[in-house]
């Protein structure tokens, strides 16, 4: 299918010019995003993730979001795009403004707020490497879900080039901390463990929705203290001592088999997870 998108209240194709070579989003940056998976024509968890876009456009100082215009334009969105969408993405940028990084005097500013709708591959286990860059738990925007993704291109061409499709990244103090688009989980010693927020990490929904509804149903997951994975937990991965997975929108709840260059096994706990979190996707689109 192609890509059906909204813009300011109408939609356009793929081909459209429908953004000011000024928009802030394009100069610098400047914007938050969400992506949700599509399951029937619905946007998946939709107000757990415009919760989110308003945290991270408070963060990043964008005035406050129209979020009933938001829905609708979903709602308008996904009805155009058909049965065959599975991936949404909402983007909110400063709009248009200076070419610097300062942005527009407020009574200015006037945000630009984007609707795609499209096609989405899902697969069921996933491929990582660790990459030598890290993540900065003490940036301006860590935890923000920002348009600026240029760190994240560069680690995940990383990774498509050595055969995987995920690269994982520590943080600046050598704590396991993300994948690109992606939270990471450690199955050690008898729990499946997620990094802490205090690491730099996003607070993911579908990690969120998989501590809340693993811990209903009597699955020991939870977040770890901020010290209890070390970046070199991934080497227990490696040896086969543990298991890594990963959690996302689009990827659900997706155990690596693959860790650099080394075949890695599935862990129970993984697995169960992922069984846990796909018969709940079926019952509940926006838990």
């Amino acid at each position: 299918m192609e890509h059906v998108i909204w813009v300011d209240g109408r939609l356009h194709g793929p081909d459209d010019r429908v953004l000011t070579a000024v928009d802030h989003g394009v100069t610098v940056g400047d914007g938050v995003f969400e992506t949700c998976a599509v399951y029937g024509g619905r946007a998946f968890a939709l107000t757990r993730h415009l919760a989110r876009l308003e945290r991270s456009a408070r963060g990043l100082g964008l005035p406050p979001l129209p979020v009933e215009t938001i829905r609708a334009a979903v709602d308008e969105t996904l009805a155009a795009a058909g049965p065959d969408a599975g991936r949404l993405r909402i983007t909110v940028t400063g709009g248009p403004g200076p070419m610097g990084s300062h942005r527009a005097a407020p009574d200015a500013q006037r945000p630009t707020v984007v609707v795609v709708a499209g096609p989405a591959a899902r697969a069921e286990t996933s491929r990582a490497v660790r990459v030598p860059w890290v993540r900065n738990e003490r940036s301006a925007v860590a935890g923000l879900k920002t348009t600026s993704y240029a760190e994240n291109v560069v680690a995940l061409a990383r990774a498509y080039a050595a055969g995987a499709d995920e690269a994982i990244l520590a943080n600046t103090r050598g704590h396991l901390c993300e994948g690109t688009g992606s939270n990471v989980f450690v199955e050690v010693g008898g729990e499946l463990l997620t990094p802490a927020l205090a690491t730099g990490c996003l607070a993911g929904i579908t990690r969120e929705l998989l501590l809340e509804w693993g811990a209903g149903a009597g699955l020991p997951v939870r977040e770890a203290a901020v010290d209890e994975l070390p970046w070199t937990v991934l080497d227990e991965v490696a040896a086969g001592r543990a298991h890594l997975t990963l959690s996302g929108s689009i990827r659900n709840v997706s155990p690596v088999v693959r860790l650099d260059d080394v075949d890695v096994a599935a862990g129970p706990l993984s697995l169960e997870a992922q069984r846990l979190f796909q018969a709940r996707v079926a019952d509940d689109v926006d838990p």
